[in-house]
């Protein structure tokens, strides 16, 4: 099933479920291309969130590695109409400059969404941890964080 024919089928669930699978398949070269014309799909909401699951799904396989920031740029260009999937894919390179070590700003991070407090709290980097434990968003994170340090120091 080629895009063009997704795009006839009214049932937005089944549409989202081709697309996922086509995304889920293509090829390295030709991801900008598929993941622009998903986002051409009328129900924007049902196209956004084939994207984000292929964004994640991506992101979470490549971030650790020196494949990811060439990625990272070409799919915010292929997403820069939408605020959302671009603010998920600077996310995933705060959480890859916490988790490698790299420069990254506490106030960031404090700023970033509960989706990405919560992913680091659960990670390894201790000083990310204790500035969520003291300052995260939510109790939910900061108990997250905590229980995370707690692990850590054996308690």
């Amino acid at each position: 099933m080629n895009v063009h024919d997704i795009l006839r089928n009214p049932d937005e669930h089944a549409r989202c479920a081709a697309y996922l699978d086509r995304l889920g398949h293509v090829a390295d070269p030709d991801e900008v291309a598929l993941v622009s014309r998903v986002l051409t799909d009328p129900d924007q909401t049902m196209a956004r969130a084939a994207v984000l699951r292929h964004l994640d799904r991506r992101a979470a396989g490549l971030y650790a590695g020196p494949a990811y920031e060439e990625w990272a740029q070409a799919m915010t260009e292929a997403t820069i109409d939408h605020p959302f999937l671009v603010q998920r894919l600077r996310e995933w390179s705060l959480l890859r400059a916490v988790t490698l070590k790299l420069p990254w700003q506490p106030d960031d991070l404090l700023a970033s969404s509960n989706w990405l407090q919560l992913k680091t709290a659960a990670g390894t980097n201790t000083v990310a941890i204790e500035v969520l434990a003291e300052a995260g968003r939510t109790k939910r994170i900061r108990n997250a964080a905590r229980a995370g340090l707690d692990h850590r120091g054996g308690t």
